[in-house]
């Protein structure tokens, strides 16, 4: 039996784990307004209460972590995907502030331990297959969370249920989870490695994917204002620049072990990066409205491969044990998800909308500068 074939099973479990996350993710956005409208918040409350979807993801990672560095990926993968089947539904049931505040937060640690494990996983899955699949692993969370949102809105407006829509969502990812269950690399039998904080390489590693996942945040919560704001679409058609980000996305992420293979992670990281800054640029100082959107394509080739790249390079780095890494720079990069569209906004109203973007090309000039480093991780 090959190499290939011995490892395809946990191959496959790790495609489905990315998959199950990103999909589990991507079903709560269209239940949004109706979670908002079953508790009664405002909107300075339910923005309130989303803090504790991140605040539930940013806690439960380091432990994460380091329950995956002592007994391995597997038990915390199954802990977090089946917490997202069981608690999905349940965001839907709260009809308080209180109790959907703890849903959410479980919720989140549950989605935050997935993230952490899975890419332990792969890493080890990766070091075993000897060739890149970070970025066909995070290719499939693109493709859930595609799947995800278009499952929901499909069943909301066929006249679905909101309890069964959710319920739907669920049992897909239980399906999901049932069929990772076996397939996951068993726990190592080795000393489990050393408790060390991030340093080195490690935090350059963490620094670079929060401003990866800045860029992703920023597309996602100011893309459609930044379309209204330039006037290049109808409001009810703004969406449509997250939707060619996120297509881009996909197929750059599919692509991209082939890429990493042929040309290398630092052509990958610094073409990638310059990719991304083009893609900005023609978003914000394009005028006929076809060729600026053309942009969050750019963007979205741009900016797919990054973090694969340096998710990678965590686990190759020797500075500390890999599980540890990965975790330090998920966490890191989860805090550029949460904080940073918060800082675009804030420097939005110091000077404009896109003022605020065009200095996000800054900061991913930055991880071209570094891509040198990252390589010799």
């Amino acid at each position: 039996m090959t190499r290939s074939a011995s490892n395809y099973p946990a191959v496959l479990a790790t495609q489905l784990s990315f998959f199950t996350a990103g999909f589990a993710m991507a079903c709560c956005a269209p239940f949004i307004p109706f979670i908002k409208d079953n508790v009664g918040a405002s909107e300075g409350e339910f923005g309130l209460l989303l803090l504790f979807l991140g605040l539930g993801s940013v806690i439960s990672m380091p432990a994460a972590g380091i329950v995956s560095a002592k007994k391995g990926a597997r038990s915390v993968i199954l802990l977090g995907g089946f917490g997202l089947v069981v608690f999905m539904p349940l965001l839907l049931l709260a009809k308080s502030l209180v109790p959907l505040g703890a849903i959410l937060f479980v919720f989140g640690a549950s989605l935050g331990a997935m993230d952490v494990s899975m890419n332990v996983h792969a890493v080890e899955v990766e070091r075993r297959e000897q060739k890149p699949l970070m970025s066909k692993f995070h290719a499939q969370f693109s493709i859930g969370a595609l799947a995800g949102a278009a499952l929901i809105t499909l069943l909301l407006s066929i006249g679905v249920g909101l309890i069964i829509a959710a319920l739907i969502g669920s049992l897909v990812s239980l399906v999901a989870m049932l069929i990772v269950r076996p397939r996951l690399f068993k726990a190592s039998s080795s000393e489990p490695p050393p408790l060390v904080l991030p340093r080195g390489i490690v935090l350059l590693l963490g620094f670079l994917a929060a401003i990866a996942f800045l860029v992703e945040g920023a597309v996602l919560d100011w893309g459609a204002l930044l379309i209204i704001e330039r006037q290049l679409s109808l409001p009810h058609h703004a969406g449509i620049g997250y939707i060619l980000f996120s297509i881009a996305m996909v197929i750059a992420r599919l692509c991209g072990g082939r890429l990493m293979t042929n040309f290398g992670d630092y052509r990958v990281l610094t073409v990638s990066s310059l990719i991304t800054m083009i893609g900005i640029g023609v978003v914000l100082l394009t005028s006929p409205p076809w060729l600026a959107l053309t942009g969050f394509i750019l963007i979205g080739l741009g900016a797919a491969n990054i973090v694969p790249v340096l998710f990678s390079a965590a686990g190759r780095q020797t500075v500390m044990p890999a599980s540890l890494a990965i975790t330090a720079v998920t966490t890191t990069g989860y805090a550029g998800v949460l904080v940073g569209p918060a800082l675009v906004g804030f420097a939005a109203d110091l000077t404009s909308l896109p003022i605020a973007f065009g200095w996000l090309t800054l900061l991913i000039g930055l991880v071209a500068l570094s891509a040198n480093k990252v390589v010799k991780a």
